[in-house]
């Protein structure tokens, strides 16, 4: 008995570390799939997206100087990591009319990284 308990918590604690957020994968993810669109970091400018820093409570479709769909100016959305989530699970569906033309990413695991990744900047590029 004291044997499938062990095993029980171990596979337990596998299981959280394998869900944990590791933004060191969410930069390699971020540069292959947004980086062609969205830029982060010290120097971020506006691409074919806005840049993405200090996203973590930043209202959404308020980046200066970016012309964002009018749904998405009104959403009221304020980026959060359940916001972001929903959001880089499939824009059409959350804001109908975005311009963001991204199919989704429904690997929950991938989706995490690039938020840990993303929400280390602050809003001037720095990091946290």
């Amino acid at each position: 008995m004291r044997t499938w308990v062990i095993a029980g918590v171990l596979v337990l604690a596998s299981s959280a570390a394998a869900l944990a957020q590791d933004a060191g994968a969410g930069q390699q993810t971020f540069t292959t799939k947004c980086g062609p669109c969205h830029a982060v970091g010290e120097g971020a400018t506006i691409k074919l997206g806005p840049p993405l820093n200090g996203i973590d409570g930043r209202k959404a479709g308020t980046v200066e100087g970016f012309m964002y769909s009018d749904g998405l100016k009104n959403s009221g959305i304020t980026w959060d990591k359940a916001k972001f989530t929903q959001w880089v699970g499939g824009p059409q569906a959350m804001v109908p009319g975005t311009r963001m033309a991204f199919a989704g990413d429904k690997d929950d695991a991938e989706v995490a990284n690039i938020w840990a990744y993303l929400s280390s900047f602050k809003a001037d590029g720095s990091k946290q």
